[in-house]
């Protein structure tokens, strides 16, 4: 006789709820379910597969790799009972957003505006931070969607690139480097010169390369972020060798922008959790930046599958 499998609904309805709370606690909650009914559910569950689907991590439960599997195939028949359901009311998604500031306060601005225009259902809750912070706030799952131009790798964390540029000189119009159309590591010996901190990797390595090259600067100020050093090349302070993307959309009317002729190189990423699907406002989100994101002369867009 021909064994015949058998599925229980509550076992991968707590699966999924689980999956997208993170915790018992939520799972219980959003399923009006006691934790240890949630519980018993997802043990069942996994005698009856014969798989692992949770581990226990720093007091949270982390899905296998055959849990977000199982997840996914689910996908169709969740949406089918939802269709059985009939139409619900329309629920506002809201995109928890996190970025530093030089995405933040001038491209992710614009963006969302415009994202929000198109999608008038959807809310976005926009935190401005530290890079380390974005890296640690989606793998707290206290946010859905990050952006960083740091490759900070960490298990939990999925780093999507959507832009590579190399480096850029920044000046005022007026500079004598102005004139030339690419700027060379000697060009900036003895120059007035705007540097980052020292305890910023490309603080290193543009050191280096100006090393290489018995080039020395005259460092007239240090600073933290791509924005203050070309506002402060802006006022004459001196040059800054910069990340131009997104930079460039917001100063080329004020600044000339040169190109940097080394060896760096810059990309912008998407930050998501690999442990954890991707909210559908996340994803729209994506969709909406790479679509709409103008070009530029000195960065280029990374395919999506890249």
């Amino acid at each position: 006789m021909t064994h015949k499998t058998w599925h229980s609904l509550p076992e991968y309805q707590a699966l999924r709820a689980l999956m997208e709370g993170g915790t018992a606690t939520a799972a219980a909650e959003r399923l009006g379910l006691s934790q240890s009914a949630v519980s018993r559910s997802i043990g069942s569950l996994e005698a009856r597969t014969g798989l692992r689907l949770f581990e226990r991590e720093a007091g949270r439960l982390r899905p296998t790799e055959e849990a977000v599997r199982l997840n996914h195939r689910l996908n169709p028949l969740f949406e089918a009972l939802d269709r059985i359901d009939g139409p619900k009311p329309p629920i506002q998604e809201t995109l928890r957003l996190i970025a530093p500031p030089t995405y933040a306060h001038r491209f992710l601005v614009s963006q969302i505006a415009s994202f929000l225009a198109i999608n008038p259902h959807f809310f976005v809750s926009l935190e401005v931070n530290t890079s380390d912070e974005v890296i640690r706030a989606i793998l707290e799952d206290r946010f859905d969607l990050g952006l960083t131009g740091i490759e900070l790798g960490r298990a939990g964390v999925k780093l999507q690139a959507f832009r590579v540029s190399s480096a850029v000189c920044v000046m005022k119009a007026d500079h004598p480097l102005a004139a030339q159309l690419d700027v060379h590591p000697m060009d900036l010996n003895n120059q007035p010169f705007i540097s980052f901190a020292s305890r910023y990797a490309r603080r290193i390595q543009l050191d280096k390369i100006l090393n290489q090259a018995h080039s020395k600067p005259r460092i007239m100020a240090e600073v933290s972020t791509s924005f203050a050093a070309v506002d402060l090349a802006k006022e004459g302070l001196g040059l800054a060798v910069v990340n131009p993307f997104p930079i460039f959309h917001y100063r080329s009317d004020d600044l000339v922008f040169r190109r940097f002729v080394s060896s760096i190189e810059y990309r912008s990423y998407f930050v998501t959790s690999d442990q954890r699907p991707v909210p559908r406002i996340a994803r729209a989100f994506i969709r909406h930046l790479r679509l709409h994101t103008p070009s530029d002369p000195h960065s280029n867009r990374v395919p999506a599958n890249a």
